[in-house]
């Protein structure tokens, strides 16, 4: 079984784990991963920076960090790819090991396992690789930004600057035996209802409440089954309605309120139709809502798909290919298809067949999030191979 320096493999992550770096703020560990590639050698001329910062929604401290790593045989060019944003309950984390897994000593945040174990897989396979003088083809590495909130990074991604992978494997989150190959779409809609304000004890009537409007809407879509989990003539989907903002006091009629919801389906149509139930739902309501002077809550709404879903075919040769490495490393692979975005779902839709392995992370996104030490170091061993192309052309 191919094997790695496993001491040196959990200080790396658990160094990484301690690194604040939320979305748009990944600056840091992007110097610590620069650092440890500059250390094993590569030259600061394969190490660049896209621009992908300037055209998120949100601008960021810096761009997609890709990597071209110089190959030792003729052979096709393969991407390596993690993300370096932590979701915000990971700020203020201090990994520590209990056992076979590493929590935060920090009772109140979440470890930001992911996803730093795949940062941390990928360089470990680096390492390796670099110091054994074990032959690789060309390699690819890219660290997105912005993950956790749209795929902004691989969304944005300057695509021109990977050399032509013929293929990527995405380290990313769960159990290292799973390899993901299809993920469902998403969109998201901000919608602004406008009304009209009155005192709520001396004239409600004259008012136009924006907070009404949403109720009424909301509560519409829940009895006509376009609220959580959505199934419409065979065909599924989810939806929700997460954010509201607005109202100032009690005692006056709500003017204006901000409400953020989603749509999710690997059925790009529907997940399309689930959306637009969505804002018909708030429209109509808007217009329910009148004050005595006859002035209604008007509705303005915005749309954006967020990432496109994708399936890979499970025999597909990288599926298979993947598989086999992971069998290779001591895991049983199982494939899965995620109801959540990865940044898989942009690689693919930029043309480069994708597939995602987990690290190890378990309970993302929660004070409960650890990381499974096995798992995380099956992880590496696979991106080990991977990058040595050990297992064969897909």
């Amino acid at each position: 079984m191919i094997s790695i320096n496993e001491k040196r493999a959990l200080k790396l992550v658990m160094e990484l784990m301690a690194i604040r770096g939320p979305s748009c703020e990944e600056k840091a560990v992007s110097e610590f991963v620069v650092d440890h590639l500059l250390q094993m050698g590569i030259s600061k001329s394969s190490i660049k920076y896209d621009t992908a910062n300037r055209r998120t929604p949100r601008s960021g401290e810096i761009g997609n960090l890709i990597v071209k790593v110089p190959g030792t045989i003729s052979s096709p060019r393969i991407m390596l790819s993690a993300h370096m944003d932590t979701v915000p309950i990971c700020v203020g984390c201090r990994p520590k090991r209990n056992g076979n897994a590493v929590v935060s000593a920090n009772s109140t945040t979440g470890l930001g396992a992911d996803d730093r174990a795949g940062v941390a897989s990928i360089l470990v396979a680096i390492m390796e690789l670099l110091e054994t003088g074990t032959p690789h083809p060309p390699l690819t590495l890219c660290f997105f930004v912005q993950e956790e909130i749209g795929l902004h990074g691989s969304r944005h991604l300057s695509v021109e600057k990977l050399g032509k992978p013929e293929f990527a494997v995405n380290f990313d989150g769960g159990s290292a035996n799973k390899l993901t190959i299809g993920a469902t779409g998403g969109e998201r809609m901000q919608i602004v209802l406008t009304g009209l304000a009155a005192h709520a004890g001396l004239a409600p009537e004259t008012g136009a409440s924006a907070i009404e409007a949403a109720a009424i809407a909301i509560a519409n879509l829940k009895k006509a089954g376009w609220l959580g989990q959505v199934r419409k003539k065979g065909m599924s989907g989810t939806s929700n309605v997460g954010i509201i903002h607005g109202g100032n006091a009690t005692n006056v009629i709500c003017d204006n309120i901000e409400v953020h919801a989603e749509a999710r389906s690997h059925n790009s149509e529907f997940r399309d139709t689930i959306a637009g139930s969505i804002c018909s739902a708030f429209e109509k309501a808007a217009a329910e809502v009148v004050s005595s002077s006859g002035v209604p809550v008007r509705a303005q709404i915005s749309r954006r798909v967020d990432y496109d879903s994708f399936c890979l075919d499970e025999k597909s040769p990288l599926v298979t290919m993947v598989a086999q490495t992971v069998k290779s490393t001591g895991g049983e692979p199982f494939v899965a298809i995620s109801n959540g975005g990865v940044d898989a779902n942009w690689l693919v839709k930029h043309g480069i067949p994708t597939v995602t392995l987990g690290c190890g992370q378990r309970d993302v996104h929660t004070i409960r999030e650890s990381l499974d030490i096995p798992d995380y170091f099956l992880a590496c061993r696979a991106a080990k191979m991977l990058a040595s192309a050990q297992t064969g052309k897909p």
